[in-house]
């Protein structure tokens, strides 16, 4: 009894100095400091030098989602966002027998939204709630589909073929200047061409099969369906089987380029932009074909039904024409040096083909040091933006911005540190690292973004040979996305961006670190920390 209680006593102690030893390197503000009132907890705040840096064209192929429409942001200009896509077969194709019969050719690409927010109709069906869509509902636009003349190879020339080929946001008029001629679309439905707009309602489709004459009434959520040109893909995929193009994907790919998506106005309509995973898109040909059997002398010729289906899941490119004379700011004229100096008094955040912030932190001579030598206990550290909410007013915020190392174009320590996950919407993962945008609870609109840095300032304080390298500061569409996508015109100062900035259209204006900005706006750093007495 005795040996057992000495044990007991040395497992206590042991625990006490084990939960001090991580309270020293991993508490965080509000957690409970183990003994006495030893430590006192404090607050110090240093000034930040942040500048814009613009991008320009930048690499866009093969995002997971890709804007398609037009978008008139005040701020930011008018952006008009079009697509190129490759086919591919899923299924080689050698042999069609005689007399076949297209019965429909449909384009399918399916939208975001809100399975939980849905409307019932009169007649029963279902109206939803898109998700990732942005101007006025239901703004009429031309959507024109085209055979692509552009052959989008997948290995680079320039170096011997051992990279893969990179499109960018401004090569719109390469691909329009080789489509072929005549659109896709299936003229006759002015609903789905000249006057398409995103549509919430579900598809209801009633069908009478050709053979059985069985009604059917299928139902699918809602999304982009265009019915296409039935002669054109008779002759350029039914004819083509006999002649092997339908052989392999890689003479496919050669012979049918893919499909070259172009928005343009309808009318008066301003158009509205929506968000799609076109690599869930495809196209299903449905046709008929008569089969012909011969028994003792006697032939039967049998109709079956048959389907090819093309997917978009080829190489793929995001084209982007921004037009930036009609917005409110002289974004156009922002500078590709940077104010590295005194930084910026307003920090520009645009997606796409758009700009990135630059964050220098301790620029003041031995700041850094100074903590260094202090014996400070970091407890967080934090970097917070004001929004500029006046002209950010009626716009679209992007949900959540992030932070990474600049100079070498990854993630910060601290976005690895945060291995929390939200199963309901994987795009607010990581909660401790944040970005995500803080609300007003009365106006709804957007006040702050709060990011971690704690890992980052403890590194540089403990392990002094630690470099305190440049961060860039970006929109985001997705958290878990961390590649970076090349400029087409690198620079001196910036080479690359975050592929999720790519795949976000949306822009935000944050207050800078200048010192013309109001103290209470101004972008600084926040340490707390702990000192023992």
């Amino acid at each position: 009894m005795y040996n057992n209680s000495f044990f007991k006593k040395i497992l206590v102690v042991a625990s006490v100095v084990f939960l001090y030893s991580c309270d020293k390197d991993y508490n965080e503000i509000g957690g409970d400091l183990i003994g006495e009132n030893n430590f006192d907890l404090k607050k110090e705040t240093y000034n930040v030098l942040a500048y814009n840096q613009k991008t320009g064209p930048i690499q866009s192929n093969d995002l997971v989602v890709n804007p398609l429409g037009i978008y008139n942001n005040p701020n930011f200009g008018e952006t008009t966002a079009n697509f190129g896509t490759q086919l591919t077969l899923p299924a080689t194709i050698t042999t069609i027998s005689t007399r076949p019969y297209i019965e429909s050719v449909v384009l399918t690409i399916p939208y975001y939204y809100d399975a939980t927010k849905t409307v019932t109709k009169t007649d029963g069906s279902h109206e939803y709630v898109l998700d990732s869509i942005y101007g006025p509902d239901k703004a009429e636009m031309k959507l024109s589909v085209y055979e692509s003349g552009y052959y989008m190879r997948d290995a680079d020339p320039i170096g011997g073929f051992l990279q893969p080929q990179k499109y960018f946001t401004n090569q719109n008029a390469e691909f329009d200047n080789v489509k072929k001629p005549n659109r896709l679309n299936d003229d006759s439905s002015l609903a789905q061409n000249d006057e398409f707009f995103f549509d919430p309602a579900e598809h209801v489709v009633i069908t009478t099969d050709s053979i059985t004459k069985v009604v059917t009434t299928t139902r699918t959520p809602p999304g982009m369906q265009l019915n296409l040109n039935k002669a054109f893909f008779k002759t350029k995929i039914i004819d083509a089987v006999a002649a092997g193009k339908l052989a392999t994907n890689d003479v496919f790919k050669e012979y049918f380029r893919g499909l070259y998506f172009k928005m343009e106005k309808s009318g008066s309509s301003a158009g509205n932009l929506a968000m799609l995973n076109f690599k869930a898109g495809k196209i299903t040909l449905k046709y008929n074909e008569d089969l012909s059997t011969t028994t003792a002398g006697v032939t039967t010729i049998t109709r079956v039904k048959k389907t090819i289906v093309l997917d978009m899941t080829g190489n793929s490119v995001s084209l982007l024409n921004t037009d930036f004379a009609g917005s409110g700011l002289a974004y156009n004229a922002l500078p590709n040096t940077g104010n590295t100096t005194e930084g910026d008094d307003k920090l520009y955040l645009k997606g796409g083909e758009g700009s990135v912030a630059v964050i220098s932190l301790f620029n003041t001579p031995g700041e850094l040091e100074a903590i260094r030598n202090s014996g400070w206990l970091i407890n967080e550290a934090n970097l917070v933006f004001h929004i500029d909410a006046a002209t950010m007013a009626n716009n679209y915020e992007p949900q959540r911005i992030y932070l990474y190392d600049f100079n070498n174009n990854r993630p910060i320590v601290d976005y690895y540190a945060d291995a929390t996950t939200n199963s309901v919407d994987v795009k607010k993962s990581k909660a401790i690292f944040d970005g995500n945008i803080n609300r007003n609870t009365t106006s709804k609109r957007g006040v702050t973004y709060k990011i971690r840095v704690t890992n980052q300032i403890r590194n540089l304080v403990k392990y002094k040979d630690s470099t305190n390298v440049k961060l860039g500061l970006v929109v985001t569409e997705d958290i878990g996305t961390i590649a970076s996508h090349k400029l087409r015109t690198p620079n001196a100062f910036i080479s690359g961006a975050p592929k999720a900035s790519v795949m976000n259209p949306l822009g935000t204006i944050l207050f800078g670190g200048k010192s013309t900005v109001p103290d209470d706006k101004r972008l600084k750093l926040e340490i707390y920390y702990t000192k023992p007495n």
